[in-house]
């Protein structure tokens, strides 16, 4: 199978966007704005006015500097990231120091720099802008300006109402941090799941490609070599006199045959009726099981049904869905491997057997997920030394679900031991594939409407 361990995912293309924060403090420093001549000049509230837009006014200076500095598409690295959000927290720390501290109802928005670290950020950065959130929420709880109020008076909350305020701040804070970080690291977790699931059928389609063209070649030139051959047999024979006219020009004539076949090769792909893209499922199975049964293990196939075996496309990621999960088995077993092929006039099923430990129970209902790996590190596949990721269950499971396929995962029923694993497809959709299948019903209905 495919090493995985090699592949990149993207983990800079996943780094915050200076643009993004560019964009987020510039609509806060338009809302501060609303909010501070709304109370000054809206409900006549006094405030230190001055002082407050020099708080802002440092957020535009930095967003001025930073646009003329770095390009709209540059990434940040963790510790630059960190670093401006820091600033956001500072910059917010200031303006409610002058407006009434952690009295003010805007104090909640200490929580949003808190969030975006915690969804773009590793958890070390992120757990650091929690704690200063939580330290600037303490500061202000004790020390800070009057609440803007009617009449010129300041309002003052008592003391003990001040304190829960900041341990609900500080509860939010490290909660949403927590739930925000997970989700997010669930969500880069599938996304490099998927990534690398793609890349493996695109190389599968590759090499799926390429073993089509070796066997249409040797298949296609069989023909006008063999002449060629026996031509060059009766010349041989022959050596004293000079080639016949004749030969000379069937000769010319299968080169000009072998060129044009070699031509028509690199689009033999796209011929969806070519035979060489249409195999019947034992084809289908012995393909997969073949590289391997040289590894210690027997690896028993049976194919069985009451009416016409079923034909299918040649799909890359059938093949790598179904030998993955075979590679698996082997790995596993202790001496056989039984991989049974069913089919009846309106199902196809692949069921894979081993006789190996099975998967634990305390993971079993999380295999199909990304980076759920039941192999120990010193249990490696036999044929791919960096294997153990995690993802190649979720990728075979991927590219058969793909396919039309559900896929079901289970331990044998005692006494028996081992894993098994069964593959169900519609028939019609496994020898048609499921987009066929779905043109063909639709075909089909508008053909039966009057």
């Amino acid at each position: 199978m495919s090493d995985l361990s090699i592949i990149d995912l993207g983990r800079n293309a996943r780094r915050l966007r200076l643009d993004t924060l560019v964009r987020l403090r510039w609509l806060a420093v338009a809302g501060q704005s609303c909010a501070l001549l709304l109370v000054r000049y809206g409900f006549g509230f006094s405030l230190p006015l001055a002082p407050c837009l020099v708080a802002i006014a440092a957020s535009v200076g930095l967003n001025v500097a930073l646009r003329l500095k770095f390009a709209r598409n540059d990434r940040l690295e963790d510790g630059p990231a960190a670093a401006l959000l820091t600033f956001d927290l500072l910059q917010l720390a200031a303006l409610l120091y002058l407006t009434g501290g952690i009295e003010n109802p805007f104090v909640i928005l200490v929580l949003a720099p808190v969030v975006i670290s915690a969804v773009s950020l590793p958890s070390g950065p992120a757990a650091y802008l929690v704690a200063v959130m939580i330290a600037l929420a303490l500061l202000l709880a004790f020390e800070h300006e009057p609440l803007p109020w009617q009449n010129g008076g300041g309002l003052s909350l008592p003391v003990l109402y001040r304190a829960g305020i900041w341990v609900a701040l500080a509860l939010s804070g490290g909660f949403v941090a927590l739930y925000a970080g997970r989700v997010a690291e669930e969500a880069r977790r599938l996304s490099d799941a998927l990534a690398a699931t793609e890349l493996v059928l695109a190389r599968e389609q590759h090499l799926s490609q390429l073993d089509g063209l070796a066997a249409a070649a040797a298949h296609e030139l069989g023909t006008p070599l063999a002449t060629i051959g026996l031509i060059a047999k009766e010349w041989q024979k022959n050596a004293g006199t000079a080639p016949a006219a004749d030969d000379i020009e069937l000769m010319a004539q299968q080169v000009r045959r072998c060129r044009d076949i070699l031509g028509k090769l690199t689009s033999l792909g796209n011929d969806s009726g070519s035979l060489l893209t249409r195999m019947t499922l034992r084809v289908l199975m012995e393909e997969v099981i073949e590289p391997h049964r040289h590894f210690g293990v027997d690896v028993i196939a049976t194919a069985t049904g009451p009416d016409a075996e079923p034909v299918c496309a040649r799909s890359p990621g059938v093949l790598y869905g179904l030998g993955n999960l075979v590679e698996n088995a082997v790995d596993f077993a202790r001496t056989r491997v039984d991989v049974a092929a069913k089919w009846t006039e309106t199902d196809v099923s692949v069921v894979v057997l081993d006789d190996g430990p099975g998967f634990a129970p305390e993971i079993l209902s999380q295999l199909g997920e990304p980076y759920v790996t039941t192999r120990a590190a010193d249990r490696k596949a036999k044929i791919d030394e960096a294997s153990g990721l995690g993802l190649g269950l979720f990728i075979a499971k991927t590219l058969l679900e793909r396919s039309g396929a559900s896929v079901k995962i289970a331990n044998r029923p005692g006494p028996q031991t081992g894993a098994k694993i069964t593959i169900d497809w519609p028939r019609g959709i496994f020898e048609h594939g499921p987009e066929n299948v779905g043109a063909e019903k639709q075909t089909a209905a508008e053909a039966a409407t009057p």
